[in-house]
């Protein structure tokens, strides 16, 4: 399978060097409204392949901040073979309201097959031989998976302190998550065979059974979320910058009717030119970790930021994080992770009167467990203890891999990524084909 995804950015990099045929040096200055479209036929590991349509309208008003621009309009609706549905409205601008820096964000995502592996990375064992329907220790495909169904509101603002590149951000989120186990009978409708899934326990089952996940989370709740923070911004340019810094703490505040607790997260990037306008090496530092109060299980993978125009609200591995381990392998009370790679900007050129540029750019992921999830181990027998748990276990997670990016106005970027995990505890490839670089 390697040599498939291989092939395939090899691919995408041979046509767009045909494409580079019009290659022009000089970049055109855009204004007024531009929209990229496309129709979302991608493809994730940890979720399969997407389908749909996505657009991105971007005004740039009379070109003077080309190519930043006034007023950004993303909207997405799309399905994941793997049972995840999208349906999502962005908006983004800095000149809505004078001075402040206003996104908003409407989305529902259903996931029928969520990735759960437990908690505290490596202290949960991962057996792949459990979802193997050919080995003799299978139970289901959908063993390490649950059921969740996510509305989420969020609206933020961000301004400057004076003149300075010392910035402050508030912002508030509502968030209904609706958990449960996987719904067997709805996905076994049409199947024969072996391709029907078993009617057995799963682990989030197990979980709850053994007490792990306690009753009065085990369904979801709704959450209302505070947010403030401080931003120090020295980036030259917002969607791939070459220079500069861009760092930030940021304090969350959550309650509900079950649950009230206080998050925190520090993100550190920093971009060197190697290269002018070619080359440049960025990397991110983080620490994400509950602070007081009662966080349920599945608020833990949740990462917070200033600015985030994802809409992953997922724990270490996958396609904004640690790329190449597999979804939610690390969800912890706390956890530090690290990117690295170098970008290269290879070739420029038009296409259909738009300035694009097509980029590789190899890079290691890192992450490990800080402070550990709470895991009461009483209710487990011997036989299954062995099974899941190992003690003492945890260590950096480690991967490493290259991508390809696409990108039309500087602002439009399609992604792809491929990535290695170091140890097969973490899986074994990660394929990601998306939008925007990683930070």
């Amino acid at each position: 399978m390697r040599r498939i995804y291989t092939l395939n950015l090899l691919l995408f990099a041979f046509l767009t060097g045909i494409l580079a045929q019009e290659k022009e040096n000089a970049e055109d200055v855009k204004t007024g409204w531009n929209f990229g479209a496309l129709p979302t036929i991608t493809y994730n590991s940890d979720l399969g392949f997407q389908y749909g349509v996505l657009t991105n309208i971007y005004n740039y008003g009379d070109g003077s901040n080309y190519p930043a621009y006034n007023h950004s309009i993303y909207a997405e609706v799309s399905r994941y073979t793997k049972g995840q549905g999208i349906y999502r409205l962005f908006y983004d601008s800095e000149y809505l309201v004078p001075g402040i820096r206003l996104t908003a964000d409407l989305s529902y995502v259903t996931e029928q097959a969520l990735d759960f592996y437990g908690f505290n990375g490596y202290n949960t064992i991962y057996n792949r031989d459990f979802r193997d329907s050919e080995s003799n220790s299978y139970i289901s495909r959908m063993y390490y998976k649950h059921k969740r169904n996510t509305l989420r509101f969020k609206f933020d603002v961000q301004g400057k302190f004076g003149d300075s590149n010392l910035g402050w951000v508030a912002g508030y989120s509502l968030i209904n998550t609706d958990i449960a186990s996987v719904d067997i009978d709805k996905l076994n409708k049409g199947q024969e065979g072996d391709d029907l899934l078993p009617d057995t326990a799963l682990l989030y089952d197990k979980y709850v059974d053994w007490g792990i996940i306690k009753d009065d989370e085990a369904d979801g709740s709704l959450l209302h979320n505070f947010k403030t923070g401080i931003v120090y911004d020295t980036r030259d340019n917002e969607p791939c910058p070459m220079k500069g810094v861009w760092t930030e703490l940021v304090l969350l505040n959550s309650f509900g009717s079950e649950f009230n607790y206080g998050k925190i997260g520090f993100i550190h990037r920093q971009y060197f030119t190697l290269i002018p306008k070619d080359l440049s090496f960025a990397y991110r530092l983080s620490y994400q970790g509950k602070i007081w109060g009662d966080m349920p299980f599945y608020m833990a993978p949740y990462m917070i930021y200033s600015y985030q125009p994802s809409l992953s609200m997922d724990g270490l591995g996958g396609s904004r994080t640690v790329r190449g381990m597999i979804r939610n392998r690390l969800v912890a009370e706390s956890v530090a992770f690290a990117n690295l790679e170098l970008r290269w900007k290879f070739t420029y050129f038009k296409f259909l009167k738009q300035n694009c540029y097509v980029a590789a750019n190899p890079f290691m992921d890192f992450g490990r467990t800080i402070k550990e999830y709470d895991v009461d181990l009483s209710g487990v027998n011997p036989l299954e203890r062995a099974d899941h748990f190992a003690d003492d276990k945890e260590k950096i997670h480690a991967t490493y891999g290259v991508g390809l990016h696409f990108a039309m106005n500087q602002n439009f970027v399609v992604a792809a990524d491929v990535g290695l995990p170091i140890d097969e505890q973490d899986g074994d490839l990660g394929v990601y084909i998306g939008m925007n670089w990683l930070f």
